[in-house]
């Protein structure tokens, strides 16, 4: 083969690579389970929806880099926004001493790029706090969101929060 042809030919499998990579403007982009990410929420976007169905959830506060516990805000693969929310559901005096954004006081929504990243933080949450009651909390991964709910919550509680957080768009 000479140079002209083979160069001609990477230039149209790569061309093609690019392509496949791609999405028409306008149109969603799908991981391969199917969930677009291309209308990614961000945290604040994801409690006004969820907050819509659950007025048990209050608005506390919106993380930052500055004031971020975990300081993972924009971090690569970590959240790139994170709010966290009171519910009138737990007791106050089940979180007396707890931090003001602390999840058992109601709980938080982190959002990711993509959906991957979500799912890790999910299973990170879990995977740490498995042998620990006191830190246990319930998490719903959607799409590109994680829902952390108090353990504070009944399990009927919690899935209230689970239903609100399958019905974001």
């Amino acid at each position: 083969m000479n140079r002209t042809l083979m160069a001609s030919a990477a230039a149209a499998l790569l061309l093609g690579a690019l392509t496949a990579c791609s999405s028409t403007p306008g149109q969603d982009s799908s991981d391969k389970d199917g969930i677009t990410d291309a209308k990614s929420l961000d945290a604040a976007g994801a409690f006004s929806q969820l907050s819509s169905k659950m007025s048990t959830a209050k608005l506390s506060g919106t993380v930052t880099a500055e004031n971020d516990p975990n300081k993972l805000l924009g971090r690569p693969n970590q959240y790139t926004s994170k709010i966290t929310f009171t519910g009138s559901q737990v007791s106050a005096d089940d979180v007396t001493g707890t931090d003001r954004g602390d999840v058992s006081r109601g709980g938080a929504i982190e959002a990711f790029g993509t959906p991957a990243d979500a799912t890790a933080r999910a299973k990170y949450i879990q995977a740490v706090t498995k042998g620990m009651p006191a830190l246990s909390e319930y998490d719903y991964v959607h799409g590109t969101v994680v829902v952390r709910v108090s353990h504070f919550l009944t399990p009927k509680q919690a899935a209230a929060y689970e239903s609100a957080a399958n019905g974001m768009s």
